[in-house]
């Protein structure tokens, strides 16, 4: 079969190349008629650029790159769908490059990814967003990014969760079932996320009149296996806690393993909830109250916020976005 080509699609609408891609590349500056034309001439000779001649034309790589350092795979993979969604609406292509953040040499690592594949702009997603090597690097070599979650969100663009008030809000959610014994599964405190969810049961139990306790307080580290181990060491207490508010879901479906390891009934001994609302929350039993942290949607806003800085189509920002809560049936008034 003949490939059909962009001067193909030029001469059926009757106009030039230049236009012809300035409609494919959704340049405002074109009239809706002309638009419309081009839309129909595009569908009607099933016309699909190629790739390569486009870069060249445009001094650009067309794609986006995901990178990540997560031991979350349903988050990731949420957030990869988002970023596909916008990357197609631009008709740019997605890198996805997982990362060791920890490594000796992790920025090395990402110098050599930004020399091979040349993205127009990258995603990061915690922790790395908070990596001030990786950062520096970037910058140094203009790459433009977006940021998922960022500690400081004023410096940079991407999307963002009121994560604190999230999990105050969890926290009096349990609080209102009577429970006042109430444990913390704490996340990663690398990331964000970690420091602004503790900070969030700290809130809950400060409102409520109830003070700390470091026992109820366990290090996780956003795993299902941390989550196990915290839950059994909180099942060792003298006291057990009468709820948990675990700091993501996957450590709170650890915890719900280590209970019925354990022979503990959830919700009926020990209340459990989590954050995020992953596809598990829903898989596993009983269902998770969590909070819903709408991952896709804050992949495909960042890739949108960061499309609009490459492209120069207007002012990228940092945006903000609702969290909900999602209560179910690990979560129970207190005996």
């Amino acid at each position: 079969m003949t490939r059909v080509t962009i001067s193909d699609v030029a001469r059926t609408v009757g106009t030039s190349k230049k236009t012809i891609s300035r409609v494919l590349n959704n340049d405002p500056n074109v009239s809706q008629s002309m638009r419309q034309r081009v839309v129909a001439a595009v569908a009607a000779l099933n016309y699909r650029p190629l790739t390569s001649a486009r870069s060249l034309a445009a001094n650009r790589s067309f794609m986006i790159g995901l990178l990540y350092d997560n031991r979350s795979p349903s988050y990731i993979m949420e957030v990869q769908a988002g970023v596909q969604e916008a990357c197609e609406a631009q008709h740019y292509s997605m890198m996805v490059q997982p990362l060791v953040s920890t490594a000796p040499d992790f920025v090395e690592r990402v110098e050599d990814i930004l020399s091979r594949h040349r993205p127009d702009g990258v995603i990061l997603t915690p922790p790395l967003t908070d990596h001030a090597q990786l950062l520096e690097c970037l910058r140094k070599q203009d790459v433009p990014f977006a940021s998922i979650a960022p500690r400081h969100p004023e410096a940079c663009i991407g999307v963002m969760l009121r994560e604190r008030e999230a999990a105050a809000a969890m926290v009096e959610h349990l609080v209102s079932l009577g429970h006042r014994r109430i444990a913390h599964i704490i996340g990663d405190l690398e990331h964000g996320a970690g420091i602004w969810r503790l900070a969030g049961y700290r809130d809950g139990l400060g409102r409520a009149g109830l003070k700390e306790d470091p026992a109820y307080m366990v290090q996780g580290r956003f795993s299902f296996e941390s989550g196990v181990a915290a839950m059994r060491q909180l099942l060792a207490l003298p006291q057990r806690p009468t709820a948990i508010f675990a700091g993501d879901d996957d450590m709170a479906v650890g915890a719900i393993w280590a209970a019925a390891e354990a022979g503990v009934s959830i919700p009926r001994d020990i209340s459990i909830c989590g954050f995020d609302d992953t596809t598990m929350a829903t898989q596993v039993w009983p269902p998770l109250t969590t909070v819903h942290q709408p991952v896709r949607e804050m992949g495909r806003r960042a890739t949108q916020e960061l499309l609009l800085r490459v492209l120069n189509k207007g002012e990228a920002r940092m945006v903000e976005v609702d969290y909900q809560m999602r209560i179910r049936a690990s979560t129970a008034p207190a005996a």
